[in-house]
């Protein structure tokens, strides 16, 4: 899903436009890099083994890195109670539905920005590159390819999403 210059206020109110940026201009994969300090993880103390020593990643790295927010709200949260999201009795389907639209076919959803957006189209695709930052870039799994229905709360707040914590979030995300 390409970055639209349409959405970039969004992303900026949310604190993730230095992420998604990230993914789009600056951030190529080293996969050697990455192989060798998969090398060096140890699981049990939570640290890279260098030659040099221990190796740690903080609070403070995350923020830096990453430029994500520290100061905040905890990003929390249990889905038994994902029911009690939707107001007046709405199913989560039609929650879904209103947060996200009438969704177009598979092979055209959320690839180009149309020319001729509304404000409520915008912020549609908004939510679902949030959606996508968080659930690849963020807070990545094995899957790889998934969205996680977890951040839909979130972002159907978008305004409020600038008052978590992510980096907090992606610091606890990694242990």
């Amino acid at each position: 899903m390409p970055l639209h210059d349409r959405i970039i206020p969004y992303l900026e109110k949310a604190g993730l436009y230095y992420l998604a940026r990230l993914n789009t201009r600056w951030f190529w994969l080293d996969e050697p890099l990455v192989s060798a300090l998969i090398e060096r993880w140890r699981p049990e103390m939570h640290t890279f083994y260098m030659p040099f020593g221990e190796c740690i990643i903080t609070l403070q790295d995350v923020a830096y890195q990453l430029r994500l927010p520290v100061d905040g709200l905890p990003v929390s949260g249990c889905l038994t109670d994902f029911e009690k999201l939707t107001e007046d009795g709405r199913t989560t389907w039609e929650w879904f539905q209103e947060l996200f639209g009438e969704l177009p076919p598979p092979n055209k959803r959320f690839k180009v920005l149309p020319k001729d957006a509304t404000e409520d189209t915008i912020r549609i695709y908004a939510r679902a590159y949030i959606m996508m930052l968080l659930s690849t870039q963020l807070f990545g799994d094995k899957s790889g390819n998934r969205v996680h229905i977890w951040w839909l709360p979130f972002v159907a707040r978008l305004d409020d999403m600038g008052s978590y914590s992510w980096a907090s979030a992606a610091l606890a995300w990694l242990y």
